[in-house]
C-alpha cells in the first residue's frame, strides 16, 4: 500500500509540474522557456542564482524551503533576480504565466558596468556580481545610435525586423519574434527597425 501511493504522488507531481524547454546553454547561461499553468508548479533552483524574465503576467506563490509563502504579482517585462535557493514556485492565477529563465553557470565578477556602452535610450532595470539587465526598446521605422553590447541573453516581449549597421559598414539582418529567447555575441553596431511593430526587448548580460 505505500509502494501505490507513493506511486500516485510521483504521478501527481509530475503531472502538476511546469512545461519547461530549454533555449540556451553555453558556459555562462543555462535558460529555460517555461510555461506555468493555473495550479501548477516548479522548483527552485538551489544550485544557481538567476534572472526570471515574466512574457505574461499572474499572481504567483513563492515558499522558500523552511520559510513561509510569499504571494507575488508580477506582470509582462518584469525581470528579477534569484539567489541560489530550494523551495517552490506556484501559479495561483487563473492564466498561464510564461516566463523565460536565465540560471547563471559561472561564479560571478566583481566589476561594475553601469551604463557603460549602452545606448542612451535603454533602461538599466539593475546590475550584481552575476548580471547586467537592461529594457530596450526601439520604436518602429527608427534606430539607434552606435552602442556596444557584451554577450547576452535577449528575451524579446515584442519583436521586429531589424539590421544592425556594424562600424565597416556591414549590415546584419537581426529580426526577432515575440516570445523568442537567443543568445547574442556582443559587439558594437547601430540597432535599425524596419518593421511596422516596436521592439521590445530585456537583456542579460552574465559576467
Amino acid at each position: 500500500m505505500r509502494t501505490s501511493a507513493a506511486i500516485l504522488l510521483c504521478f501527481a507531481t509530475i503531472a502538476s509540474a511546469a512545461v519547461q524547454t530549454e533555449k540556451v546553454r553555453n558556459d555562462k547561461v543555462a535558460v529555460i522557456d517555461c510555461r506555468l499553468r493555473p495550479g501548477e508548479t516548479q522548483p527552485l533552483n538551489s544550485t544557481h542564482p538567476g534572472v526570471t524574465v515574466y512574457f505574461q503576467g499572474g499572481a504567483l506563490e513563492i515558499t522558500p524551503q523552511g520559510g513561509k509563502a510569499q504571494k507575488v504579482t508580477v506582470k509582462p517585462g518584469d525581470a528579477v533576480f534569484r539567489p541560489a535557493q530550494a523551495g517552490v514556485v506556484k501559479n495561483t492565477g487563473a492564466s498561464e504565466i510564461h516566463f523565460a529563465r536565465v540560471d547563471f553557470l559561472g561564479s560571478g565578477g566583481s566589476e561594475t558596468w553601469g551604463t557603460t556602452g549602452l545606448s542612451p535610450n535603454y533602461k538599466l532595470l539593475f546590475e550584481n556580481s552575476y548580471t547586467r539587465v537592461y529594457d530596450i526598446r526601439i520604436p518602429a521605422g527608427t534606430r539607434e545610435p552606435q552602442h556596444t553590447h557584451k554577450n547576452r541573453v535577449v528575451v524579446c516581449l515584442s519583436g521586429a525586423k531589424l539590421v544592425h549597421l556594424m562600424p565597416d559598414g556591414r549590415e546584419e539582418p537581426s529580426t526577432l519574434q515575440t516570445g523568442e529567447i537567443a543568445w547574442r555575441l556582443g559587439a558594437t553596431h547601430i540597432g535599425q527597425n524596419l518593421g511596422a511593430t516596436d521592439l521590445w526587448v530585456i537583456a542579460i548580460e552574465p559576467k
